[in-house]
């Protein structure tokens, strides 16, 4: 497996995964764009509306026939948050090469498909299509509301707003149901055209091509796009101490599971030298089935129904995420806080250092046997400006030694509490 990466136009970039090892090749485009409140949704609703017809496909039906041609290949509208990063665009795969019928190259027809779903969409009266625009906003509305339904999601996303409050990084990566129902198609066509003009592209493929066809066969999909000097990489997100008092946040809702959220300040992200460090940390506090809080928060004392932790990659936070009886809340929260003093004392077997290695080690590598967790993974390496592969980080993390982890560990601190609980 080789990876490569090249500037195609300025500002346009592509990251190739060359393997033999999937039946499927995998293609996408990402915009890139600083998570802001105003444009969030706004951004997040652009691939929606584009993925319902272009110029030569208009309608969804056109374009699975289209999809269909590709031996039942897909494109779909992709949002995500890395840090204070909003990737939009496509991610899809269809048959490899190796693998069709007659051998009949598929690569340069995907290309085109989608080039043109991001750069041709249906219109009328020069903006896009409205029927397209309004069941879409009405789409994305339903998802933003529909978050509160997996109340465990939803408690992590409240404390992010919370803690994150005023950055942007508390931002929602679909965007407010506000600012979504108030779009309209005039400000989501200049929103689309600045998109092009303006936010760097990352483009993705993986399989078995070689890189100069994979490069001729986007360049050839992406020749309308405009030529621009201003696509300016995302900037890191800043570091931000938790304040001496934690923030206490309770919101009451109709549950009959409390939700527990506990956000921590790391000190550390993914460009941070000790970051190998913190993913240790993480698995032996509360990233696996042997870290503490679920041996002894969960399993020994019952304090919780689950308990685990988990490192937001690209920003400095750490989220506990519990579910609790209402009445054991602050009995959780002071365990849950001694077993990190535990991880900050080095408290801690070697064996149990191992299992977290082992753990992380074993993710890591994972990566590499999945087409999505590769494509995820390089995505928000390269919204982050990194080029360090998941095999590298894994070597960094087996030699990473118990003196680093529990110096790591006591940068941790506590930023907000977020109790979500029933009605009296």
């Amino acid at each position: 497996m080789e990876v490569t990466r090249t500037e195609l136009f300025p500002g346009v970039h592509l990251t190739a995964v060359h393997t033999k090892k999937f039946k499927s090749s995998m293609l996408g485009l990402q915009f890139l764009l600083p998570l802001e409140e105003k444009t969030a949704a706004l951004n997040a609703l652009v691939p929606a509306v584009l993925r319902r017809g272009t110029r030569t496909c208009p309608d969804m039906e056109s374009l699975s026939a289209a999809l269909d041609e590709l031996y039942g290949g897909s494109l779909e509208p992709m949002v995500r948050k890395k840090g204070e990063t909003q990737c939009v665009g496509f991610a899809g795969s269809f048959l490899d090469d190796a693998y069709t019928l007659e051998g009949e190259p598929l690569l340069e027809r995907a290309a085109a498909l989608l080039g043109e779903l991001v750069l041709h969409p249906r219109t009328q009266d020069g903006r896009f299509f409205p029927e397209y625009l309004e069941g879409e906003k009405a789409n994305l509305i339903d998802r933003i509301r529909a978050q509160v339904n997996d109340k465990r999601q939803y408690a992590q996303i409240r404390v992010v707003a919370e803690m994150c409050a005023g950055e942007p990084f508390g931002v929602d990566k679909l965007g407010s149901e506000a600012s979504a129902a108030a779009i309209t198609n005039e400000a989501l066509w200049d929103r689309w055209q600045f998109m092009l003009a303006h936010a760097p592209v990352e483009l993705y493929y993986c399989g078995s091509a070689a890189e100069e066809r994979v490069k001729a066969a986007l360049a050839a999909a992406l020749a309308d796009l405009p030529a621009s000097p201003l696509r300016t990489p995302p900037a890191r997100p800043v570091e931000h101490g938790a304040p001496e008092t934690p923030k206490l946040v309770e919101e009451v809702l109709d549950v009959t599971q409390g939700k527990l959220s506990m956000g921590f300040r790391t000190g550390c992200d993914a460009w941070s030298a000790d970051y190998p460090a913190l993913t240790l940390v993480n698995a032996l506090y509360g990233g696996t089935t042997t870290s503490k809080l679920f041996m002894n928060v969960r399993e020994r004392l019952s304090l919780c129904y689950y308990a685990s932790s988990g490192l937001m990659k690209y920003k400095d936070v750490m989220l506990v995420s519990s579910g609790v009886e209402f009445g054991k809340v602050e009995e959780a929260k002071r365990e849950i806080l001694a077993q990190l003093s535990a991880c900050r004392q080095g408290e801690f077997s070697d064996e149990e250092l191992e299992w977290a290695r082992r753990s992380v080690v074993s993710t890591l590598m994972a990566v590499l046997d999945s087409q999505g967790g590769l494509e995820d993974y390089w995505l928000g390496q390269a919204a982050a400006g990194l080029e360090e592969g998941p095999d590298q980080l894994a070597r960094r993390v087996e030699e990473t030694g118990r003196g680093q982890v529990t110096a790591a560990a006591r940068k941790l601190a506590l930023d907000t509490v977020y109790f979500l609980k029933g009605k009296e």
